[in-house]
């Protein structure tokens, strides 16, 4: 044998595209319906056996691609997740399903047929637009994340919907397309990226690609200040089952326009314009806001909804007199409102039997599980309350009290 001949270790580690590809085959993927839910204490016990009989490479690729369906689940349930293949990246990254549901629903109301996906990840999107009658093309430039995508459109019997291109997405031809989505990198080596101008591609990028097309949708983090949306972009701010998941800007809609959106449901609360509500004294209940609605600067329309006002000037808090009930709110009785006082808390805590505490905060610098060990080191009985730490005409505060009826 010539020095230079490769040698077919089949213990030796696979590329990461060869070691995908090996979980398409039969082989692999009898390996992963045999290594589906295995519990990870059980790993190496499993990963023992099983390479006894087949390459320890394609073994660690079936286990870790079960870890990640694993993972997968929150986002896109048993189901689809079982079927689907991933990347580590991908299910770190990838849209939530109902998100990209709602989002799809909304491009198919504008009329879309044809959407270019550009960085689409695994494919979580491109499911959603295709579920809804939209074809899509859908690119992204690293090789294995594109064979994920193209794996995952097969496996859920939307190939014929979904062509995936393996493309840096500046070198694509939109023209052609009703519309455009861009779900730009928002992660570094460093951890999240903050600044627009940093996503891969930046923002500026996705902006002028989303002018060329009659709609587009544009995904970016929900932190993203007011000051830097377009003036030619409508802001909406989605969250799920209360967690703020996203925020969008829309191209061929309303331009200025504001929304927070809350899902299930979809209920949509629309930005008016309101000024800032009035800082009032506080009443009967607290009102505490969906995340969607603060990021989306939408706290007034809540305030004139329920004929309350603000605890204080820079706080999301919400006080009114009457029980006015809001999807776009979580409503608390207060029963009592003292200064921040760690003892008197908790003599509050024994006094009125308190077994179970939440702990909220907003304007706080108190951290809720280091009070909740100080003012309740055990149980004194059986109800249950929440403390509010935050601030009440610029001074510390506390509230306590209990979701309203």
């Amino acid at each position: 044998m010539a020095d230079n001949e490769p040698v077919n270790d089949p213990q030796a580690p696979l590329d990461p595209l060869d070691a995908f590809a090996a979980l398409l085959t039969p082989e692999g993927r009898a390996l992963l319906d045999e290594v589906h839910g295995t519990d990870p204490a059980d790993e190496l016990a499993v990963a023992t056996r099983l390479r006894r009989t087949h390459p320890a490479a394609l073994v660690s690729a079936a286990l870790g691609q079960a870890r990640l369906r694993q993972r997968a689940v929150a986002k896109f349930g048993a189901e689809d997740a079982r079927r689907m293949f991933f990347t580590p990246n991908g299910v770190e990254q990838s849209t939530r399903a109902s998100v990209a549901a709602h989002r799809a629903a909304r491009l198919r109301e504008l009329g879309v047929t044809r959407l270019a996906d550009l960085c689409c990840g695994i494919g979580g999107d491109a499911i959603a637009l295709a579920r809804a009658g939209i074809r899509v093309l859908a690119v992204d430039r690293d090789p294995v994340t594109a064979a994920a995508a193209r794996a995952n459109a097969r496996a859920l019997g939307l190939a014929e919907l979904i062509e995936v291109r393996e493309a840096d997405v500046t070198d694509v031809d939109v023209s052609s397309y009703d519309a455009v989505f861009v779900d730009p990198a928002r992660r570094g080596g460093r951890g999240r990226i903050f600044d627009p101008e940093g996503y891969s591609p930046p923002l500026s990028w996705a902006v002028q690609t989303a002018l060329k097309a009659p709609h587009a949708a544009l995904k970016i983090a929900p932190g993203i200040p007011h000051e830097a949306v377009p003036a030619q972009a409508e802001a909406e701010w989605i969250s799920d089952s209360g967690d703020v998941k996203e925020a969008v800007l829309w191209f061929g809609t309303e331009p200025g326009a504001v929304r927070a959106t809350l899902l299930p449901g979809p209920r949509t609360l629309r930005g008016r314009g309101l000024p800032d509500p009035a800082v009032r004294p506080v009443g009967r209940y607290l009102y505490e806001p969906d995340g969607a609605v603060i990021r989306a600067h939408l706290v007034a329309e809540v305030a004139e909804h329920v004929d309350g006002g603000l605890i204080d000037p820079t706080i999301a808090y919400v006080t009114a007199d009457a029980l006015r009930p809001t999807p776009y709110a979580t409503a608390y009785e207060i029963t009592d409102h003292l200064p921040f006082h760690v003892k008197k808390l908790k003599a509050l805590l024994r006094e009125r039997e308190v077994g179970t505490l939440t702990v909220k905060k907003r304007g706080s610098a108190v951290e809720p599980e280091e009070l909740r060990r100080k003012v309740l080191p055990k149980p004194y009985g059986r109800t249950a309350a929440t403390v509010f730490l935050t601030r009440v005409a610029g001074a510390p505060a506390m509230l306590l009290g209990h979701p309203a009826d």
